[in-house]
């Protein structure tokens, strides 16, 4: 059954926070008061079953805002979402060994914070160029916080954290490729531009906030429009990018299994970003920081860490929770505590059976270093219901 945690308005909170799940720590659950409380704010926010703290605004939260927008609630990782797909195989039609499949698309992807491919795999005078090319000229400190046409040898790239390739089987034993990953380098910038663009808007007009992180920029500003235009074009290139990676990797995987087709294509959506949408009869800004979009009918993923389940889900459009749902699991402890508490040996058991690195380079991704996914998704029943449930089998990080 679902658990819903409510905290109802107060004078200093004038709007309701309603969190599917009671696994929420008073740090968290603070975090989503204070954004509850700034004016703005559209009927209640919402926090998913995989709720944890972020930076100003919470992961696994999902605002609606009217004439105003908050950079931090969409964070730095800008379009950062899951494409999946479907591949007409089997399990009885892999190769025993695949090692050599995990290295050949390891050759092919680059991996980790700041790679970049040696060759451009899109123009830098694409339509995209043309359009990043405005955002600089209206947005001059904008530019000089990236190196020229980088965002060009970064597209197609995975990046670092929590970011993944995966090969899985689902309880049919049908074989499913996905990726996660963002809009990289540009993407960070453009986030992290902003974010101290909306801290400057608020020094000049002496607008004191619970947090200064949940620094906004109201409608009509030159900065709400530079935003809404850095943003939009950030999550276009954070799907091209991942289009890229699924494209290459497909291409590697001809060469090492049976002539296969793609018979479903789950998903290639964000779960960092903000779009214009309609709620509770209000036309809104909604940010999912951390959540995916579960309208009636939607299809969505939601991957487990390395050795846990991930889901193919579909949504069904419940309104309370701006149809949304989790992204993930959610954090249970952070980097530096994962890697305290857990050694590779516990990496290794907790990844048994998944061809993976197995090293402490990735102890912090290990899956106890995250909520329960089998919890998780028990706690979002009344917003998703699950198509198909998806076991790893070759898992690269960056």
């Amino acid at each position: 059954m679902p658990v819903l945690t409510e905290y109802p308005q107060t004078k200093q909170q004038p709007h309701p926070v309603k969190v599917w799940t009671d696994d929420i720590d008073e740090q968290t659950a603070e975090q989503l008061r204070r954004t509850a409380s700034l004016p703005f704010i559209f009927h209640h926010v919402a926090g998913m079953p995989d709720v944890h703290l972020g930076k100003g605004a919470t992961i696994g939260s999902v605002i609606a805002t009217v004439k105003a927008i908050i950079p931090a609630a969409v964070g730095v990782d800008i379009g950062c979402g899951i494409n999946a797909v479907r591949l007409s195989l089997d399990a009885s039609q892999l190769p025993d060994n695949l090692r050599k499949i995990r290295y050949a698309i390891e050759d092919v992807i680059p991996l980790g914070p700041g790679q970049e491919h040696s060759v451009a795999k899109i123009r830098g005078d694409s339509p995209l160029a043309k359009r990043l090319n405005k955002i600089y000229q209206a947005n001059p400190g904008l530019k000089k916080m990236v190196k020229p046409d980088r965002w060009v040898y970064q597209a197609g790239t995975l990046g670092g954290g929590n970011h993944f390739f995966e090969l899985c089987l689902d309880e049919s034993d049908n074989l499913w490729v996905m990726l996660h990953s963002g809009s990289r380098g540009i993407g960070n910038a453009i986030g992290r531009y902003f974010i101290s663009q909306a801290k400057q808007d608020m020094e000049r007009h002496h607008i004191h906030l619970p947090d200064k992180d949940l620094a906004y920029f109201q409608e009509g500003s030159k900065n709400y429009h530079g935003y809404i235009e850095g943003v939009e074009w950030a999550q276009e290139y954070a799907r091209m990018n991942r289009e890229l990676m699924m494209k290459a990797a497909l291409e590697v995987l001809v060469d090492y299994l049976p002539s296969f087709e793609i018979t479903q294509e789950a998903i290639n959506c964000h779960h960092n970003y903000i779009e214009r949408e309609m709620h509770f009869g209000q036309e809104v800004w909604l940010t999912r920081k951390g959540a995916i979009r579960a309208m009636k009918g939607d299809l969505g993923v939601i991957p487990g860490s390395m050795g846990a389940s991930s889901f193919i889900v579909r949504g069904l459009g419940n309104p309370e929770s701006f149809f949304s749902c989790s992204h993930g699991a959610g954090r249970r402890l952070s980097r530096t505590q994962a890697k305290k508490q857990y050694t590779v040996k516990d990496l290794i058991a907790q990844t048994s059976g998944v061809e993976c690195r197995k090293d402490r380079g990735v102890l912090d991704e290990l899956p106890k270093a995250y909520k329960d996914i089998n919890k998780v998704m028990q706690n979002q029943n009344d917003l998703v219901e699950v198509v198909h449930t998806l076991r790893q089998i070759v898992n690269i990080k960056g």
